[in-house]
C-alpha cells in the first residue's frame, strides 16, 4: 500500500454514493446541507485556505460554539494535509494564548463572539470571522470566492500523519496537545461503528463542544465516514435536547454526552415526557456514571445507557458496552474494542491478579503517538508502547471492566485505599443531590479522610446528619465522608468531567474532627 492510498476522502466518497442524503443540520441557523452540498462547501473551504497560504502540516486553529461550519473546516484541512485545532472558548485569554503559541496556527477562525479573544491571543492578520449565524464573515466571503476550476491536488496522505490536535483540559497543569493522526481516526471509528450500531441512516444530535473529542469524535466524525446525517447543537440545553430526542421529523438515533449531560437531562422538567423510544444507541462518557442515573433511564424511560471509555490520547474509544449487556452489566465500561491491548498494572508496574484494581494500560493503533511540541510528557505518559491513562479500574471473569476513578484521586484514610467515585455512587442515590463530588483532605490521625462537595436540586433541603447516616448504611466505615461541604456549582473541564485539583484547591483544607 503507498501512502495516498491509505487516507480517503470521505465526503467526496458520500457526494457520489448518496448525493442527496442529508449530512449536516446547523440547528442554530437551520442550515441544511445534503452530501453533495457539504461536499462542494468543503471544496470551497478548501481552497480559500489555500489562498490564504495555508499548506500540509499548518495549523488551522477554530475558536467558537459549534456550527456545522466547523465540521466542514475539520475536513476541508484534510482536503489539504492541515492540521485542525479546535480551541475551548471557555478557557481565559492567557489560557488560549499558552495554546496558541504552542500550536502556532497560521490561521484563527473565530466566532464574532469571540472575536476580541481573538485578538488578545494571535496576531489581527492571522484572524478570520467565522460564524453560522451571520453571512457577511470572512468564513462565507471565502467560500463563494473560491475558485472551483483551479486544480487542487490531494496530498499523499498516510495514516501516521496528524489530523488534529485537540489539547487536554490542562488539570494537572499546562494543556497538552494530543495528536490525533488519520490511523488514530480511523481505527476509532471502526470500533465505535461496532458497538454504537452506527449505519448510514443513523441520525445524530451534537450537544456536547466539538473542541472535545466527546463531540468531535465520538459520533461527528463516524458519522460522516459512515455517510450519515449530523444535527449540531449551538450549546447545551437540556430541554432541547429531549424535545429534538422526541421529535419523530428528526430521527435522531444516536447519542453520547457526559454524565453531568446525562443528569441535567434527567432533572429537567420534559425527561417525564420525553421519547426515547428511536434512540439505538446513547453513550455515556467522561467519567464513572452513578448507578442511581443508569438505572433511572432504564426503569423510567426504557433507555438502556451504555457506558464508553477512553481518553483524547485515544481517539477516544477504549473500551465499550453493547446495547445487549447494558443492563445484564450495567456499571461496566464493556470490553476492549477490536484494535485495542488493554492491561490492568499495579504501582509496581506487574499486571495485577484477575479482580483486583489496577491502572489502565492501553495499546493500538487508535492511540496517539505523543504529544504536541513536548516529547518530556510523551515519554513519561508511556512505558514501552503502552499509554498509562491514569484510570483505576477491575476486570471481571468475563473480561467486562469496571471504571473505579482516577487513580490519582483515589486517597488513603487509615491505610486503606477510598476510591471516590464509589463514595459519590452512593451519594447519588440521594434524590436531592444534584451533583456529588468527594476529594481526600488531611487528616491528624488517619492521613487523609472524605469530603463530599454537595450541590442540592433546586428547592431541596438536605442536612449533613442524613448524608453521613445514607452512606453509613452503604459503606465501610473508612469511606463515609468525614465532612460535607454544600455548595451552587462543582468546577467542570470543558468535557464536562469534574476538575478534582479545582475542588482540592477550593474545600481541601485539612479535617480536625474525628472520623466516626
Amino acid at each position: 500500500m503507498t501512502k495516498n492510498t491509505a487516507v480517503r476522502d470521505w465526503v467526496a466518497f458520500n457526494a457520489r454514493r448518496r448525493p442527496d442524503h442529508l449530512a449536516l443540520v446547523d440547528l442554530a441557523t437551520q442550515r441544511r446541507f445534503s452530501y453533495a452540498q457539504m461536499y462542494e462547501r468543503v471544496e470551497r473551504a478548501a481552497r480559500f485556505l489555500a489562498a490564504t497560504g495555508i499548506e500540509r502540516g499548518d495549523r488551522v486553529a477554530v475558536l467558537g460554539r459549534n456550527s456545522s461550519d466547523q465540521l466542514e473546516l475539520l475536513f476541508a484541512c484534510k482536503r489539504l494535509g492541515a492540521i485542525f485545532v479546535p480551541m475551548n472558548w471557555r478557557l481565559a485569554a492567557p489560557e488560549l494564548r499558552y495554546i496558541v503559541d504552542d500550536a502556532t496556527p497560521a490561521i484563527l477562525f473565530t466566532s464574532l463572539e469571540f472575536a476580541a479573544t481573538a485578538g488578545e491571543i494571535i496576531a489581527p492578520a492571522k484572524i478570520a470571522t467565522l460564524d453560522g449565524s451571520a453571512t457577511e464573515t470572512q468564513y462565507e466571503a471565502g467560500l463563494a470566492a473560491a475558485n472551483l476550476a483551479r486544480d487542487l491536488p490531494a496530498p499523499p496522505l498516510d495514516f501516521d500523519d496528524t489530523w488534529i490536535l485537540i489539547y487536554t483540559s490542562g488539570t494537572t497543569g499546562r494543556p497538552k496537545g494530543a495528536i490525533i493522526t488519520y490511523g488514530t481516526t480511523f481505527f476509532n471509528v471502526v470500533s465505535h461503528s461496532m458497538f454504537t450500531r452506527l449505519t448510514s441512516d443513523s441520525v445524530t444530535l451534537i450537544f456536547g463542544p466539538l473542541f472535545h473529542t466527546g463531540a468531535l469524535s465520538a459520533y461527528s466524525i463516524p458519522c460522516i465516514h459512515t455517510g450519515a446525517t449530523v444535527y449540531v447543537m449551538r450549546n447545551f440545553d437540556a430541554g432541547e435536547i429531549n424535545h429534538h430526542i422526541s421529535d419523530p421529523a428528526m430521527g435522531i438515533t444516536h447519542i453520547n454526552g457526559a454524565v453531568t449531560m446525562y443528569l441535567l437531562m434527567s432533572q429537567h422538567e420534559t425527561f417525564a415526557q420525553t421519547d426515547y423510544s428511536r434512540l439505538i444507541c446513547a453513550t455515556i462518557s467522561g467519567e464513572s456514571a452513578p448507578m442511581s442515573l443508569l438505572r433511572r433511564y432504564h426503569e423510567e424511560r426504557g433507555l438502556p445507557l451504555q457506558n464508553i471509555y477512553g481518553l483524547t490520547e485515544c481517539g477516544p474509544c477504549l473500551t465499550a458496552l453493547d446495547r445487549d449487556t447494558a443492563v445484564t452489566k450495567m456499571g461496566s465500561i464493556g470490553t476492549s474494542v477490536m484494535y485495542t491491548e488493554m492491561r490492568l498494572v499495579g504501582p509496581d508496574g506487574k499486571d495485577v491478579a484477575p479482580g483486583e484494581v489496577g491502572e489502565i494500560w492501553a495499546r493500538g493503533p487508535n492511540v496517539s503517538p505523543g504529544y504536541w511540541n513536548n516529547p518530556e510528557k510523551t515519554r513519561d505518559a508511556f512505558v514501552d508502547d503502552w499509554l498509562k491513562t491514569g484510570d483505576a479500574a477491575r476486570c471481571d471473569a468475563d473480561g467486562y471492566y469496571f471504571l473505579i476513578d482516577r487513580w490519582k484521586d483515589m486517597y488513603i484514610s487509615g491505610g486503606e485505599n477510598v476510591y471516590p467515585a464509589e463514595v459519590e455512587n452512593v451519594l447519588y442515590q440521594l434524590d436531592e443531590i444534584a451533583e456529588a463530588a468527594v476529594i481526600g483532605v488531611p487528616h491528624a490521625r488517619w492521613g487523609e479522610c472524605g469530603r463530599a462537595i454537595i450541590v442540592l436540586k433546586p428547592g431541596a433541603a438536605l442536612d449533613e446528619n442524613r448524608i453521613v447516616e445514607h452512606c453509613r448504611s452503604q459503606l465501610a466505615k473508612f469511606k463515609v465522608p468525614a465532612s460535607i461541604v454544600f455548595t451552587d456549582t462543582l468546577p467542570r473541564s470543558g468535557g464536562g468531567k469534574v476538575v478534582k485539583p479545582a475542588l482540592r484547591n477550593l474545600f481541601g483544607g485539612a479535617e480536625t474532627g474525628s472520623q466516626s
